[in-house]
């Protein structure tokens, strides 16, 4: 009889038990608030937000919700692993995910990248969980910021689109001092892109199973709607590297070939990429970069040597676009690294452009990102490779074309927007970050569509530092998420409370503080375009998906000109520059007076006439149309040709005869054309 009281209290003290040392349950437990994990670790990090975070389309079926476009979720896996201490999430809880990096302790005396970035000695408290004295920071760019809560909180806030750039440095990696493994980009990138559908795991398994949780890796963009409808985020993988695919360049020698590129974009897409740059930081085989500035450009620089063997070298820009100018800042920790007897050349102050631009193999991948759907990163690349890829998909109609963080030169905008492209600009300070919005927005009210931002987080740039408690309109906690739906108070991890207008951008869980004080300092409409930003980019991305490559109507056609240069190795007839490759072309006699003719075989409607110009191009000529070969009417005239790949865009018309009449040269040579292109539309 005395049995029953005996296991109704041992019961208890396992529940008890149970409770302490389990995983704890959500703040609000009711099943019904599905954005609350059944089960969360014991220790972990606060939110900070309350309320259900929002569903569905408005009222028009468009998705809502801020897009971070440019984020490096898994970084302090790359460089060698030590460069970027902690880690998003672990296993083994927040005490092992969130502490510092071996060689930090005990005071941050051998932190070596912490002083190069941050100035100083380097010397810091190490400790993270629980008490966060001195990381994360704002400036402290050696620091983990992506934990998985932090994002948590960004997307309880309204984001709903993060691409996570699988990101890394071979040449950053050789150089450093403290590395545990393999400098290979490619073996860095499989393994980020694993541990991304890893978090993904580790946060299905708090909501009840796969599938379940807010953190959802897409490869689509259908997939990545239905995500976003469903009120959770939808994560898109990229790629930032400097030798993608191997395409590096060693003395201005290719170090890759065409099956190197299919094989690697084959292997990217597979993990499930589908964005990413051709170039960063260093020329590579596929396209120049565009520099950096001071004494950061000149440390790179140095890089760019131990990489390929060559300074960066620069020429006067061609058009008004320029890339960044490299400075004359001294940087002698990187310039020791040099050879005896090497130093970093000048510059000239008028010669702002990289003379590398898309090269050859370059292009072959832009069309091989094209014919998989991909979308192309723009920035870090030179304005000359910018110019060139923009030729390609403007001759193609092709709208993937991403500008994730402020890296390509503004210039740039209103063809980005042209062709269906998305913008985000990186996470300046609030008021900084409003201007810029604000000059460009009568061109997103042109073209309809949303803006966004790229935080860059685990990425070395440094971030918004605080505007100060004594700012005369602070943040002013807790505010109420731009949908209304939410509630967003300051955030505390451990011991430690961060407050936007005292600590700046620390880390990711401050992206809804920072939007609001944007609010505050550069208005509603600026939120605005931003809060449309998901819509904008799936828009990019489906277009991207949904693209295809138009028949060219002038393949093999027959082809007549006015003249033809005549060579004893090779020939330049005609029909070379219809014969479906680059690696031929036709050329004229040498005077501006000169015509090209082609018979497309029966009347067809005609849109569009691509050239692609070897170095003798044409300044002056016009594209003319004919139904019978004898009665023409001008579809299309330029007097301002600069080369390259030259689009001309046109309603349709019926012709059967296309003739392109040359009035000027822009050389002192003919005029001569690799391929010409015929579309209908």
């Amino acid at each position: 009889m005395h049995r029953r009281p005996y296991v109704a209290v041992v019961s208890l003290l396992l529940l008890v038990l149970a409770m302490a040392l389990g995983p704890a349950p959500s703040s609000a437990a009711e099943a019904d608030d599905w954005w609350n994990p059944a089960a969360r670790p014991a220790q972990d990090s606060r939110i900070g937000v309350t309320g259900e975070p929002f569903k569905g389309t408005d009222s028009r079926g468009r998705v809502r919700g801020f897009v971070d476009a440019h984020d490096h979720i898994f970084s302090n896996e790359a460089f060698g692993g030590r460069l970027l201490c902690g880690k998003p999430f672990s296993e083994a809880g927040i005490a092992d995910a969130l502490k510092d990096c071996p060689e930090h302790y005990p005071d941050g005396s051998l932190a070596v990248f912490d002083f190069i970035t941050k100035g100083g000695d380097g010397r810091h408290d190490p400790v993270g969980w629980p008490t966060f004295k001195d990381w994360p920071a704002h400036d402290s760019l050696t620091h983990q910021q992506n934990y998985y809560a932090w994002i948590e909180r960004a997307w309880r806030g309204g984001q709903r689109v993060l691409v996570n750039d699988l990101v890394t440095n071979g040449v950053i990696c050789s150089v450093y001092f403290f590395k545990d493994r393999s400098c290979d980009e490619m073996t860095s990138i499989r393994l980020q892109a694993r541990l991304t559908y890893d978090l993904q795991a580790y946060v299905d398994r708090m909501y009840g199973g796969t599938g379940k949780g807010w953190f959802r890796v897409v490869t689509d963009s259908a997939q990545a709607r239905q995500v976003i409808e469903q009120g959770k985020l939808a994560v898109v993988l990229g790629v930032e590297t400097s030798e993608p695919f191997g395409c590096k360049m060693i003395l201005d020698i290719a170090q890759c070939s065409r099956e190197d590129i299919d094989k690697g974009l084959d292997e990217l897409y597979a993990l499930g990429v589908r964005s990413m740059f051709l170039c960063h930081k260093f020329d590579n085989a596929l396209c120049g970069v565009r520099f950096d500035e001071g004494a950061l450009g000149t440390a790179i620089n140095v890089g760019q040597f131990l990489s390929t063997g060559t300074f960066w070298r620069t020429e006067k820009c061609a058009g008004p676009q320029a890339d960044n100018p490299i400075g004359l800042a001294a940087a002698p920790s990187a310039e020791q690294k040099l050879p005896e007897g090497v130093a970093v050349p000048s510059y000239a102050s008028d010669a702002r452009c990289n003379v590398r631009g898309l090269t050859d193999l370059g292009e072959y991948a832009v069309r091989g990102m094209m014919k998989r759907k991909m979308m192309l990163e723009i920035d870090h690349m030179s304005v000359k490779a910018t110019g060139r890829a923009l030729d390609i998909f403007e001759s193609e109609s092709y709208p993937g074309v991403i500008s994730s963080h402020s890296w390509m030169d503004l210039g740039w905008t209103e063809r980005v927007y042209a062709l269906g492209g998305f913008i985000a600009q990186y996470m300046h300070g609030s008021e900084g970050f409003g201007a810029e919005a604000r000059r460009t927005e009568a061109l997103r009210d042109k073209y309809g569509v949303g803006y966004g931002y790229g935080t860059d987080m685990n990425g070395v740039g440094g971030w918004p530092g605080p505007r100060g408690a004594n700012t005369p309109n602070p943040v002013q906690y807790p505010f109420r998420s731009v949908d209304g739906a939410s509630v967003i108070d300051r955030q505390t991890t451990g011991e430690r409370t961060w407050d936007l207008n005292t600590d700046g951008a620390a880390h990711y869980g401050l992206v809804p503080d920072w939007i609001e004080d944007i609010r505050l300092t550069g208005g509603q409409d600026v939120v605005d375009d931003l809060f449309r930003g998901a819509e904008s980019y799936l828009g990019t991305w489906g277009a991207a998906e949904g693209h295809r490559a138009s028949v060219n109507l002038a393949k093999e056609a027959p082809a007549t000109a006015s003249s033809t240069e005549w060579s004893l190795f090779t020939s330049y007839a005609p029909g070379r520059s219809v014969d479906g490759t680059r690696d031929t072309r036709w050329a004229s006699g040498w005077s501006d007076d000169q015509w090209l003719r082609l018979d497309l075989g029966a009347t067809q409607r005609v849109g569009r006439v691509t050239l692609d110009w070897e170095r003798a191009y044409g300044r002056s000529y016009r594209v003319d149309l004919s139904t019978d070969g004898v009665n023409w009417r001008t579809a299309w005239s330029t007097t301002t040709g600069d080369g390259g790949l030259d689009t001309a865009d046109f309603a349709g018309t019926p012709a059967r005869h296309v003739r392109l009449q040359f009035l000027g040269r822009g050389t002192n040579w003919g005029y001569s054309l690799h391929e010409v292109t015929v579309h209908s539309d």
